[in-house]
C-alpha cells in the first residue's frame, strides 16, 4: 500500500517545495514577528494577512511524543513500533514528525535536542528529525 499523501495547495505549497529543495520553511508575520506552522492565510497572533515564508534553522526540541504499536493505516504496518513526535523549532513553530533514531521511542525525552533530517517517502519529501547531543553532534 502506498504512503498516505497530504493535500498540497497554493497555501502550503512553499512548505512542500522547500522540503524538496532541502530546507524546512515556516510562515512569518512581518507585523508582529510571530512564526508558525502549518500554513495559514493570516497570522494566528495578530491576524495580519500578509505572511512570508522563511527558512528554519532545522534545530529544535522534543515537546512530546507517542509510540504506536498498532498500525492504523496499512502503509505503516511494517513500521510498528514507531514514534509520532511534537517538535518545537528554535524559531517557535511546532510540527508533528518522526524522530528517525528514537529506538521506537525509548531514546526520546522531553527537551531533547533534535535537528532536521529530510527524507524521501515515495513521491513525498518529509521533515523528520534526529537526536543530537547537547554539543550539537549526532
Amino acid at each position: 500500500m502506498s504512503f498516505p499523501a497530504p493535500e498540497t495547495n497554493d497555501l502550503n505549497r512553499p512548505y512542500w517545495d522547500g522540503l524538496a529543495a532541502g530546507e524546512l520553511r515556516h510562515q512569518h508575520c512581518s507585523n508582529c514577528g510571530n512564526n508558525w506552522l502549518p500554513a495559514r492565510e493570516a497570522c494566528p497572533r495578530c491576524l495580519a494577512t500578509d505572511p512570508v515564508w522563511q527558512p528554519a534553522s532545522g534545530r529544535g526540541r522534543i515537546v512530546s511524543w507517542v509510540v504506536y504499536h498498532k498500525a492504523y493505516h496499512n502503509a505503516f504496518a511494517d513500521r510498528v513500533p514507531y514514534d509520532v513526535s511534537l517538535v518545537e523549532l528554535d524559531e517557535g513553530p511546532r510540527l508533528l514528525t518522526n524522530i528517525v533514531d528514537s529506538d521506537a521511542g525509548r531514546a526520546l525525552s522531553i527537551g531533547a535536542l533534535v535537528e532536521l533530517k529530510i527524507e524521501r517517502e515515495g513521491d513525498l519529501t518529509l521533515a523528520r528529525f534526529r537526536l543530537v547531543s547537547d554539543e550539537g553532534t549526532a
